[in-house]
């Protein structure tokens, strides 16, 4: 009697075996995820829209974030497709419905989601720090942020970091958000709307010269990674290529520049300088701001980029003097000024006019192999050092192994050539090398703050002529205290 029954769970077990076979033969079929992805020629990213990562500039799309997945998109040889309306929470929840193939999104490694995601290799450290208004007390510890507003990004390492800190500090409370980014935090504890704010060092870096007001307090950890996530449901080849990848950029110094681009002007202007900036902006620049569009579409220029450099050169004074003798708005020598065509450089038209075709005259005479943004700074640097010191420092990088035609390796040997012991081997001998350097960098700096201040007024006229306000809808999930 038993005979009967095991004869017919073996057909079972041998129709279930088949079955099995079936689906694993087609598993085997299936592509690979860096298959799927070369396959369709798209790789689909999930990204923020913020400063740090994803945002539509001036010339189009850019961020950190967006540069590196569209290196990594060029590497594999597909085109890269982008969808930037989330926020980090929402990240991982469509990572995990396979929704994108990765999120480069400014997220920083979790051992709490490394059971849900691969995380790359980290391509950046940031810190965790609490940010305060500078015209209220300065808190020195966690203790002082008891009974403040302070907020934080919901889902991020910090929220988390709040959490544990809880629980030796049970008065402590704060607000978590979704709706809202670092910047709007930043924003918002300028304006005195919040008393703090925990964000990392990467975003405060980027936003601070637009909200001065706000300042770093303490730091609030140790650093944290940033890396890309990749969901783990599926195989690892993806996630392997994205290992391969940044080896790659980070042997051949590609990382470090992409990082230069939008991090390494972040540190030259200090509250004050800003102030004055903003200032001169609204009081200095409208009466020549015609001039420097007008020059700047002569000759190719983008007319913030040259604004900003008169303002280096002159804080847009047109009778500024120097020791040396150059004078005017852009600071012009009477050498210079005779092969521009300019016949007084008191002239604030004919000042910037010469500025601009000089300029002009740099980027172009740069050799064909420097590329843009590094052709425009170093340009910049040979308007202030002069062209001859500039190849004596590009000399200098090439003999030490560096790359002469990134403005990250030069500006690193451009000071070399105020002591004695490199200069005497150089063609054009001594030169202050150091102000360059601080030179070029305080242009990014200004150019960034007039691109940003140039948006906000274009943003409020449109909403003028369209008689529309926008109200902020600020969402928060408050934390309270341990009772």
């Amino acid at each position: 009697m038993l005979k009967q029954p095991l004869l017919h769970f073996s057909k079972f077990t041998l129709a279930a075996a088949t079955l099995l076979a079936a689906v694993s033969l087609s598993g085997c079929n299936q592509p690979t995820v860096l298959e799927e992805v070369k396959q369709t020629g798209t790789l689909k990213i999930l990204t923020r829209n913020t400063p740090t990562t994803y945002y539509e500039g001036a010339d189009g799309p850019a961020g950190l974030e967006y540069e590196l997945a569209s290196m990594f998109a060029d590497h594999l040889g597909v085109k890269l497709e982008i969808d930037s309306n989330h926020d980090i929470q929402d990240i991982y929840q469509s990572l995990e419905e396979g929704d994108a193939h990765l999120a480069a999104a400014g997220l920083e490694i979790s051992l709490e989601r490394t059971s849900q995601v691969y995380f790359s290799q980290s391509y950046m450290d940031v810190q965790p720090v609490v940010i305060y208004n500078r015209k209220e007390k300065t808190p020195r510890s966690i203790e002082d942020l008891i009974g403040k507003q302070t907020a934080v990004i919901a889902g991020t390492n910090n929220a988390q970091l709040l959490r544990e800190l809880q629980q030796t500090h049970p008065k402590l409370s704060w607000k978590e958000t979704s709706d809202l980014e670092a910047t709007d935090l930043i924003r918002m504890v300028h304006d005195q709307e919040l008393d703090a704010a925990i964000i990392n060092s990467n975003e405060f870096d980027i936003n601070k010269a637009y909200y001065s007001r706000a300042k770093e307090a303490f730091k609030l950890d140790e650093p944290h990674k940033l890396a890309w996530a990749m969901p783990k449901h599926r195989d690892n080849t993806l996630y392997n290529a994205a290992r391969d990848f940044f080896n790659q950029i980070e042997a051949d110094g590609t990382l470090s520049q992409v990082k230069d681009r939008y991090f390494g002007h972040t540190e030259e202007l200090n509250y004050v300088g800003v102030q004055i900036f903003l200032r001169h902006i609204r009081g200095r620049l409208p009466k020549y701001e015609k001039h420097f569009k007008q020059a700047a579409e002569k000759y190719n220029l983008d007319w913030r980029l040259l604004a900003a450099t008169g303002y280096q050169e002159s804080h847009w004074r047109p009778r500024a003097k120097s020791p040396t003798g150059v004078r005017g708005i852009m600071m012009l020598t009477l050498n210079t000024a005779s092969d521009m065509g300019v016949t007084n450089r008191l002239d604030p038209k004919q000042s910037i006019y010469g500025g601009a075709r000089y300029l002009s005259k740099l980027i172009r005479r740069m050799p064909e192999q420097i590329l843009e943004p590094d052709r425009t700074w170093m340009a910049l640097a040979s308007y202030n050092v002069g062209y001859g010191h500039l190849e004596d420092a590009r000399k200098i990088t090439e003999h030490m192994k560096k790359d002469p035609n990134k403005w990250i390796d030069v500006r690193e040997h451009l000071p070399l050539l105020q002591k004695r012991n490199w200069y005497r081997f150089t063609k054009h001998g001594f030169a202050r090398g150091e102000e360059p350097v601080h030179y070029v960098q305080n242009i990014r700096q200004y150019y960034d703050i007039l691109t940003w201040y140039d948006s906000r007024l274009q943003q409020v006229a449109q909403n003028q002529a369209t008689e529309q306000t926008v109200d902020e809808a600020v969402s928060f999930s408050i934390v309270p205290p341990v009772l």
